[in-house]
Formats: structure tokens, sequence, C-alpha cells
């Protein structure tokens, strides 16, 4: 798998556990495909083929590269502390721009901090609060997404809708262009601020037999003008997408 690719999947994280959500088998494995749009100019889409394990016990929890450990769980409110891998990654050498290919590298980093889920009859509200714990970026990101789930038998589909906070200093490690980078490339130097970014997702799962389940998400993002005016970027919104199939133990 090359470095493109890992970073794909590091992006695509919350996509493999939205079928954990409702998990009552403590392992599940599969297999699954996504589809990840590059936000960056030259940069390349990517189908990737994405391993499912899924691992609930009363303390810890696993969704295929993230995982944490439980700090309070019941039926309605479940509180902890997770990693997971960064958000995003740029790489020079994969890009086909000869101006973008002269930009400093923005490397993976590990995320770290709180999650938090509600689940009511009036839907279910979920959250995180993770920050750069290598110091590649310094940087914090804030999720926040209310979903109302609809069951039809074996079938189940949750509308979402939500808006990512991304600080300043994440905002520039991975959209921002320094003096330097002007001066060697000729592209304009940019600093830019926090932002919000609003979504929509929606994920629909139909289970086949009692352990084997198929699942698939999207999520539609409208970038914040913070990002999508980075001299980086040439796109207002990025799709990303998920498809598996899994069977619980």
């Amino acid at each position: 798998m090359n470095r493109f690719k890992i970073s794909a999947l590091a992006l695509l994280l919350p996509l493999c556990g939205v079928a954990q959500a409702e998990q009552t088998s403590p392992l599940t494995l599969g297999a699954s495909v996504a589809y990840a749009q590059s936000p960056y100019k030259g940069g390349q889409d990517r189908y990737l083929p994405l391993p499912v394990i899924n691992y609930e016990s009363d303390s810890f929890w696993l969704r295929t590269l993230q995982g944490g450990y439980y700090l309070w769980k019941d039926q309605q409110d479940q509180l902890s502390v997770t990693l997971a891998g960064s958000a995003q990654r740029y790489d020079p050498d994969d890009n086909d721009l000869g101006a973008m290919k002269g930009l400093d590298e923005r490397h993976m980093t590990l995320m770290g901090g709180l999650e938090y889920r509600h689940i009511a009859e009036w839907g279910i509200v979920r959250t995180n609060l993770l920050g750069d714990v290598l110091g590649k970026s310094d940087g914090i990101v804030w999720d926040l997404t209310y979903l109302y789930r609809f069951e039809f038998g074996d079938f189940s589909v949750a509308p979402g809708i939500g808006a990512t906070w991304t600080s300043a200093n994440q905002n520039r490690y991975y959209y921002g262009v320094s003096s330097h980078e002007s001066a060697r490339t000729g592209i304009r130097r940019y600093q830019p601020d926090d932002s919000w970014s609003p979504y929509l997702e929606l994920s629909a799962n139909y289970r086949l037999t009692e352990r084997w389940n198929t699942s698939v998400y999207a999520r539609y993002t409208r970038l914040a003008d913070e990002i999508k005016d980075s001299p980086m970027v040439d796109t207002d919104s990025q799709l990303t997408t998920w498809a598996g199939i899994s069977y619980s133990f």
C-alpha cells in the first residue's frame, strides 16, 4: 500500500465505524472499497480496498485503524478516549502539476482526544475533539454530527448533518503556503485562519443473514472559504464514499 493510499485510508476512518454503531457481536470482520476525492490541485482520486475490523467490549473498541477506551458507557451515553489516524496528507511526488510538485510534504499524524455519543428516540448525536499528538501540524479538529436512524426490518438508513471545525494550525499545515514555498514555486503565499466545513452524510445497512451484513456510506463536505481559497485547492467540496460486507462472530 503506497503512502497516498495510507493517507486516504486515514481520511476514511470515520466511515469504517458506521456499521459498528449498532453492533451487537463483539467482533466483526470483512472487506470494503472506498472512494476518496482529493481536494488538491493535481491530486488524484483513488478507489481503495480496506479491511473491516470492528471490536466492541465494555472497556475497549476498535474500528479498523481507530480505537478507544470507554470512560463511560451505557445504552444512551458513551464517552471514550480515542486515537485515530490523521485526516489529511499531501505528497508532492503524487501530484501531476509542476508548481505543486515543488511544495513541501504534509505528513500524516496521530490524532488523540475525546469522543462522545448520545443515543435517544429523537436521534443520535456524536462528537469528537482531537488534537495532533505527534506535533506535525499542532492542530485541533472538532466534529459534531446529528443523525436519525430509520429501521425497515433487516434494512436501516441513517441520514445525518454535521460540521467540522479545524484550527488555524491545522489549516495552515495542510492548506497554507509558506514564504519559502512561494519563492520556490511561484504559488502565492497563503496563511488561512480556523474554519467550519458543513457536511451531509448517509449510511445504510442491510442484514443478509444473521451474521452477514452489507453497508454503504457517503459524506459530502462543503469546504470552508479558508480551505477552498487556498492556492493548493481547486474544488469547493469533497466527496467520500464507502461500501463493504462483513461477518459478525
